[in-house]
């Protein structure tokens, strides 16, 4: 499996957050790995006022979902 989240720097900085991602915290985990499930999560929420307020942050920030591709 590749990198939690992938850093990309072309005429913006980008930054894509690879799904599918830990469904919980687990002991040894890397604080990117941590991370990497504490950003899915807002994803995976059910409320579309969360996610709503998600998506306006990903525009402002410039980051972006993706979902693996085998």
């Amino acid at each position: 499996m590749g990198p939690a989240i992938e850093y990309q720097k072309m005429m913006t900085e980008i930054v894509h957050i690879n799904l599918p991602a830990p469904e919980e915290p687990t002991p040894g985990m890397s604080g990117g790995e941590l991370l990497h499930g504490f950003l899915v999560d807002f994803l995976r929420s059910d409320n579309p006022e969360v996610k709503n307020y998600v998506s306006l942050l990903c525009n402002k920030w410039n980051v972006h979902y993706r979902e693996k591709k085998d």
